[in-house]
């Protein structure tokens, strides 16, 4: 699974360069970063019916990082 997720950002990343016609990139790690960590959390969530703390157990941080990243994407 990590291996598709890896060729998926991958290839993401080679389009987003490829797109680019000839501007220049910039801050291309906090692009990613929140491109993916939104939904992750989202889906993560629904895994664990809106628990929290099953929520942040699941993704192998403290549950203040995760409220903390819930309300930075406004899914609080």
């Amino acid at each position: 699974m990590s291996a598709e997720l890896a060729d998926c950002v991958r290839r993401s990343l080679n389009r987003y360069f490829r797109d680019l016609d000839g501007q220049e990139p910039h801050a291309i790690y906090d692009m990613v970063i929140r491109t993916v960590e939104r939904p992750m959390l989202e889906v993560v969530m629904k895994q664990a019916n809106g628990n929290q703390s099953a929520a942040a157990e699941i993704l192998g941080i403290n549950r203040n990082t995760l409220r903390r990243k819930l309300t930075e994407h406004d899914l609080l």
